[in-house]
């Protein structure tokens, strides 16, 4: 029989850096903060912990991807919020920011994590910022955490 190879859901002394976009902040305040209260209950400490603000949702990689190559980080976790509108700037901004998102990861080996809420409407961003859908900051954190723990066993 195979044994598999899981991470845990167990903070300790995982670094991790979380880049937050300041466009919609009245969502990704609340992703920040579904994160950081995560990784307490998880038994992580504040000091672990660095935060880094952007503009927006497409700025998100560049910053992470420098994070990510200082290798003063475990992982890098990317908060954002974007809305559809009435043009085709929310495909380009939504697209963009995911594909650069899982490039940084890719390129630098560095569990980098996609917490970017892609909504519809303002009802739906509030659904997956902390309301009917849970936060999704704390999820991001929840899959940071598991995935240094699972590279820490590779």
């Amino acid at each position: 029989m195979t044994t598999p190879l899981e991470g845990d859901l167990l903070a300790r002394d995982a670094r991790i850096a979380i880049v937050v976009s300041r466009f919609n902040d009245f969502f990704t305040k609340q992703l920040l903060e579904g994160a950081i209260d995560i990784h307490t209950r998880l038994g992580g400490k504040p000091a672990a912990i660095t935060v880094a603000w952007v503009p927006g949702a497409f700025e998100l990689p560049t910053v992470a991807l420098k994070l990510a190559k200082s290798k003063k980080f475990d992982a890098v976790i990317c908060l954002g919020c974007v809305i559809r509108g009435a043009t085709a700037h929310y495909d380009h901004v939504a697209g963009e920011a995911a594909r650069g998102i899982a490039q940084v990861g890719l390129e630098t080996g560095v569990p980098t994590i996609f917490g970017v809420i892609t909504a519809d409407n303002i009802e739906q961003a509030t659904e997956r910022s902390g309301s009917k859908q849970g936060n999704a900051g704390a999820k991001a954190m929840m899959a940071a955490i598991e995935m240094v723990n699972l590279f820490k066993k590779m």
